[in-house]
């Protein structure tokens, strides 16, 4: 065997299959840079410009912002496996400026599943084809253009 060369494009191909796909969701804030915000002296300004909008506002109290992140792995076809998450909340006195920041325990947070049910509607249930021959059969009035509506 001179030249080995075309064992290595299925070698790299095996190892790319081995690395994990990682995906970022909402805002995994650096915490070297939240250090920076100092409750009695941070503003509004200031943690926008360092971490970015916030995610979500309270609805309660818009002086209550909430900067949450999640990051997973996912190797090929398994489901993903969450590696890191967090949630920071930074609350403004009625000045804008930063009273305190929090870092939440996201162990805590309990899972949103979707109920399996359906609301029911009235009226009647139509296919594509009813849709298509209740509109040849109930022709819309001709339009005519122009401004005034007429001539």
């Amino acid at each position: 065997m001179k030249n080995p060369s075309f064992l290595i494009f299925p070698l790299l191909a095996a190892l790319s299959a081995c690395t994990p796909t990682v995906a970022n969701r909402g805002s995994m804030v650096d915490l070297e840079i939240l250090v920076q915000i100092k409750p009695g002296e941070s503003t509004r300004e200031e943690v926008v410009s360092k971490l970015g909008s916030p995610i979500s506002i309270s609805t309660v109290d818009e002086n209550v912002w909430y900067y949450v992140g999640r990051q997973t792995e996912q190797y090929s076809f398994f489901s993903p496996e969450v590696t890191k998450q967090q949630a920071i909340e930074i609350v403004f006195d009625q000045n804008g400026v930063v009273a305190t920041v929090s870092n939440l325990d996201v162990s805590k947070a309990a899972d949103a599943r979707p109920v399996d049910r359906e609301t029911p509607t009235y009226g009647q249930e139509n296919t594509f084809l009813r849709q298509l021959l209740g509109d040849l059969s109930h022709p819309r009035p001709n339009m005519k253009s122009g401004r005034d509506g007429g001539s």
